[in-house]
């Protein structure tokens, strides 16, 4: 880099971070300030010339943390002779920050994420306390990743703060985003020389502006191997510095001058920084092992398949998932064939035989599947533009697939993970699949089936009102004169409802219930089979013919209690342990770093997704499945690690607490400790099943004191945001494998936020169990005091509840967390439900219910009766269409 442009260069010392340092965070929750300066000092020393601090931890009081911090910093002069960045994702804590801070400060940052309004109220704030402040490239569509959406974003946020709040320019610090590089997502390859591009363009385009970022994103795919690391945000820094990038948050002591690092390694990082061949990331991680601690030899790869002829290594690259060679191999097979389309149908198709081979006995689980539909998918679309220019030139045909096979998540539900595995699993046997993503009406399947002429339909749905709108889907598809066969899946399906109510709604075709990815292809192989659909088709009819009648029969067997006698049998709390008054009424936001979330995951339903069966962490030594389970573990807690550092997705939660009390089988909440004026009624339902003395029929009121002071919690929490620009990301890379992946750790720290949230309540903000300690196990087992049950779920399987609680939380405004039709939430990623905290509450199972209480619930919540039936489907103990019939007659 040129002299000048290197001595201009500002460091922006990041060990004062409790999310980016373990040692800082740890001192900081500790109390131990003098030692947390030391950290401060040695960055000083080390050559920092602006310290980043930031107190963004869950169990700290993140403003009373900054504030102490930042005045013990003004006492010590060879600390406080650099400026502070004052780095939070609350305002409230910038603010805090601001009004203790000496001299001129940078605020870091603010971001058109929520839209120009809020953009412009914080940089008018920033501007009145004569701060600097720093600029992320980031609007409501999500951040920016290249460089015609990071310069789009800095030229507007640019505009706004110079004309419209007065900014001055030279005070604007912009961030455009430095993400990871060599990740073998091929979409990743040029995010570092967007970066430097970007930068050149805001020094010609936005006069005065500074640039900064985050260096140590960059090179998270080499997390370990700390001197080729070093070795990249050298090279890195080199190129972005003399394109104009003026500041950065980097460890300076362990940066090498760009002139010292080794010549080999020096090459090969520029190669994968400036993206100069496509196979530097390759080149890279096979000579990553010789840099490492500077004395090791160069690992040792095996290369043996690389020597075989190209069909074999095609079949190689499908079966171990390897995309590194996949171009060039599919190039040289293409020469080789006649046609391209001879490759997917020949080598291609070969290799994915094998892969079906191998999952089908077992010898593969599906995340191996999905990785080599991954390879599978860049192979033809490397080829598809070959096969376009011949069908243009030539007029030939293209690949027949074995079916067309239409899929969907029904309208008003969100959720789509199982359904794209089955897809994915399809495609790799040939099937071509049409994906109509998440909520999606009945008319838009009827429609696209019948353009399409497809052979199958597949419907998909987690949430149990999904379960009535599959039945309409199929009413519709036998009004509609449809035949083609209807596959069932999903979390709340069922074999036993797919017999009894959906299979019965359509006659003309055959709804078969498909219990998992692995049973789909042989399912759909058996429905589009000339020789042996009949005889299957035959099967499942009297398979399901028997399911109903026992099902039936089993209905008209089981002993129930009245309602008035199930309310007679209901369970009396002993009011001298209701819990204290939580330390606020009403509502409160929560910021949560996904990071924060980490320990709290548990690991178990994620594996379930991949269908791999066992408890964690006894599955990644397990003797069939640890294999898979360790390998799919590894991708996972690396991907955990990369949404953190560049920030893919934002986790936010409300909760709130109400003064409450019992009345009947509800819950009156009150505005205020008055009690006077009633806020808001939670509905409950009351188990029928007979039942001893001993043993009570429960509803949830029953867990709340009918007289004197009690209270109930409501929350509601995602870590969703951020989530549909990601899923897109990976389906541009044609990377299914990544996408699925992603999804399912958004729903797993969707979860485990909602298990930290829950802590934090029990300790602090309800406060009832302050001196609580759990390891996660423990957590997962509920072996604390208080539950948090969710409307649509076993205790309350009415989500029009849903509907109270998001009001209640304003959840929508709070967090941007919505609820579909179906009251679905959106993000997906996504729980809420309410709190209760006497130490007899406990979860239970409501069963079935008679018409008489649904009668009575419907009253209450001022529902028409058949409505409330709807919602209500999955426990009904009686047919409503039956009981219509009897009444008019």
């Amino acid at each position: 880099m040129t002299t000048s442009a290197a001595q201009s260069f500002v460091n922006v010392g990041e060990r004062t971070n409790v999310t980016g340092s373990a040692k800082f965070r740890k001192l900081i929750t500790n109390g131990d300030y003098a030692a947390a300066l030391d950290v401060a000092r040695e960055q000083v020393e080390n050559g920092a010339q602006i310290l980043d601090v930031n107190m963004d931890e869950g169990l700290l009081d993140s403003e009373k943390a900054m504030v102490e911090f930042l005045n013990l910093i003004a006492s010590e002069p060879d600390i406080a002779r650099v400026p502070l960045m004052i780095d939070s994702s609350k305002w409230s804590v910038i603010e805090a920050g601001l009004k203790c801070v000496q001299g001129k400060p940078i605020v870091n940052s603010i971001s058109l994420k929520e839209g120009e309004e809020s953009f412009l109220a914080q940089a008018r704030k920033v501007r009145a306390y004569g701060a600097a402040v720093v600029v992320m490239a980031f609007d409501e569509t999500g951040q920016a990743d290249t460089f015609k959406r990071k310069t789009e974003i800095c030229a507007r946020a640019y505009k706004i703060l110079t004309e419209q709040v007065g900014f001055p320019p030279q005070d604007i610090v912009f961030d455009p985003n430095i993400f990871a590089v060599a990740t073998g997502i091929e979409e990743h390859s040029n995010y570092g020389v967007d970066f430097i591009e970007a930068t050149r363009w805001i020094r010609e385009n936005l006069p005065y502006a500074h640039i900064s970022g985050g260096v140590s994103n960059l090179s998270f795919a080499f997390r370990g191997n700390e001197p080729v690391r070093a070795a990249m945000h050298s090279v890195f820094l080199y190129h972005a510095i003399n394109a104009g990038m003026d500041m950065g948050i980097v460890n300076a002591g362990a940066l090498p001058v760009y002139d010292d690092i080794d010549p080999e390694l020096r090459e090969l990082a520029e190669d994968v920084v400036l993206n100069r061949r496509p196979d530097a990331t390759d080149r890279l991680l096979a000579a990553a092992d010789k840099f490492k601690g500077g004395k090791q030899e160069a690992r040792v790869v095996d290369t043996k398949w690389r020597e075989q002829p190209v069909e074999k290594r095609l079949a190689h690259a499908l079966v171990h998932g390897i995309t590194e060679f996949i171009e060039a191999d599919t190039e040289e097979a293409r020469a080789k064939a006649a046609r391209p389309l001879h490759v997917i149908e020949g080598p291609l198709m070969d290799g994915m035989n094998v892969v079906g081979d191998l999952f089908g006995s077992g010898k593969m689980f599906l995340p191996q599947v999905v990785k080599s539909a991954r390879v599978m998918k860049q192979a033809v679309a490397y080829l598809m533009p070959f096969m376009e220019k011949e069908k243009e030139e030539q007029g030939l045909t293209q690949r027949k697939a074995a079916g067309k096979i239409l899929m969907a998540t029904v309208k008003g539900d969100v959720h789509d993970i199982g359904k794209n595995i089955v897809g994915v699993v399809l495609q790799c046997n040939n099937y071509e699949v049409i994906d109509l993503g998440v909520m999606v009406p009945v008319q838009k399947i009827l429609e696209t089936a019948r353009k399409e002429e497809v052979d199958v339909i597949g419907l998909s749905g987690l949430i149990t009102p999904s379960l009535d709108e599959m039945v309409t889907v199929a009413s519709e598809l036998e009004r509609e004169g449809f035949s083609v066969p209807l596959l069932i899946g999903g979390a709340t399906t069922s074999k036993i409802h797919t017999a009894v109510k959906i299979h019965p709604a359509y006659d003309r075709g055959q709804a078969v219930h498909v219990l998992d990815a692995s049973r789909a292809v042989g399912v759909v192989s058996q429905l589009l089979s000339n020789d042996n659909k009949a005889a299957y088709v035959a099967d499942v009819q009297t398979e399901y013919a028997r399911l109903a009648e026992q099902h039936a029969r089993a209905q008209e067997d089981k002993v129930r209690a009245s309602i008035a006698a199930a309310r007679e049998n209901r369970l009396a709390i002993d009011v001298s342990k209701v819990q204290p008054k939580p330390s606020f009424l009403g509502t409160k936001v929560i910021d949560i770093p996904i990071e924060t979330l980490f320990p709290y995951i548990d690991w178990t339903p994620f594996f379930q997704t991949w269908e791999l069966k066992g408890r964690y962490p006894q599955i990644l030594k397990d003797e069939k499945y640890g294999e898979a389970a360790k390998n799919l573990y590894d991708d996972a807690t690396a991907m955990l690690r990369q949404m953190a550092d560049e920030k893919w997705l934002e986790a936010k939660a409300v909760i709130g607490f109400w003064p409450a009390n019992q009345n009947g089988d509800d819950i009156d909440l009150y505005k205020d400790e008055s009690r006077s004026e009633k806020l808001a009624t939670l509905h409950t339902l009351r188990q029928q099943m007979a039942r001893g003395k001993d043993r009570p029929n429960l509803a949830l009121a029953d867990f709340v004191a009918p007289d004197g002071e009690d209270y109930v919690g409501g929350f509601a929490v995602t870590a969703g945001i951020g989530e549909e620009a990601m899923s897109q990301r990976f389906a541009r890379a044609n990377d299914d494998y990544g996408g699925i992946l992603a999804k399912a750790l958004a729903d797993r720290l969707a979860e485990a936020g909602a298990e930290w949230l829950h802590e934090q309540v029990r300790k602090e903000h309800w406060g009832y169990a302050a001196g609580e300690s759990f390891s996660n196990e423990e957590l997962i087992a509920e072996s604390y005091d208080g539950i948090r049950p969710a409307p649509g779920y076993p205790a309350q399987p009415d989500h029009t509840e849903k509907g109270v609680l998001f009001d209640l939380l304003d959840a929508p405004n709070a967090i941007g967390l919505k609820l579909t039709e179906s009251y679905a939430m959106w993000p997906g990623s996504a729980v809420s439900g309410l709190y209760f905290s006497h130490p007899e509450s406990r979860y239970f199972g409501l069963g079935k219910i008679d018409r008489d209480q649904v009668a009575d619930y419907a009253a209450r919540k001022g529902y028409d009766l058949a409505e409330m039936e709807r919602w209500l489907a999955p426990v009904l103990n009686y047919d409503p269409r039956r009981a219509q019939k009897i009444a008019a007659e």
